[in-house]
């Protein structure tokens, strides 16, 4: 029987791993992107659209690129077969995403200490959701106390509070579904203004 020695083995082991990485790679190259539609058809929990929230939430009125329902509120603007969202719904679901999921989890859906914004926004109007975000609220259920910190003060939140106002409306109609908008508007010179006054740029 013939003995192949330990310094003869290694380079072999060392190509075999090589191909298997290689092989790794370029599996790894013929991977399909992404399908956000698909991702979201995925989702036990995905919202299913409400006809009536969309109706209601609807743009009747632009002005400076902010589209406003028929209450005069801020609210989102959806087109091209619901793939292109208006620049707020857009920046919207950023700010969330790096201000609030923390608490209300991943795209509004709620935690186990805190509610699921897409639902809370089906009937909380404008002026109430503004002054919950800035001056914070306090829940007593079932022997549990819920605290929402005030972010009056918070230039990163009160800056884009209308952002998160209508990325929610959207989330709460099912308009926008739980994936990151694939397109969007061009940033208005408005928000672009706005956004510097507001953070003393």
């Amino acid at each position: 029987m013939h003995i192949i020695s330990k310094a003869a083995i290694r380079p072999l082991v060392a190509v075999f791993a090589l191909a298997s990485v290689s092989t790794l790679a370029v599996q790894a190259q013929d991977a399909k992107k992404a399908d956000p539609a698909l991702a979201n058809q995925l989702d036990p929990n995905a919202p299913e659209k409400d006809p009536k929230l969309i109706d209601k939430f609807a743009a009747v009125k632009v002005e400076d690129g902010k589209y406003q329902d028929g209450d005069g509120h801020p609210t989102f603007h959806i087109t091209n077969d619901g793939k292109k969202f208006d620049w707020y719904a857009y920046s919207g679901y950023r700010r969330y995403h790096a201000e609030c999921h923390v608490c209300h989890g991943p795209d509004a859906m709620g935690s186990t200490y805190a509610p699921a914004l897409k639902d809370s926004l089906k009937t909380i109007g404008y002026e109430e959701f503004i002054g919950i975000l800035a001056g914070g609220k306090r829940d007593s259920q079932a022997g549990q106390e819920r605290v929402m910190p005030a972010f009056g003060d918070n230039k990163n939140v009160m800056c884009y509070a209308d952002d998160l106002y209508v990325y929610l409306k959207a989330r709460a109609s099912g308009a926008m579904p739980r994936v990151r908008p694939t397109d969007k508007e061009e940033k208005p010179e408005a928000a672009k203004t706005a956004e510097k006054e507001c953070l003393g740029g």
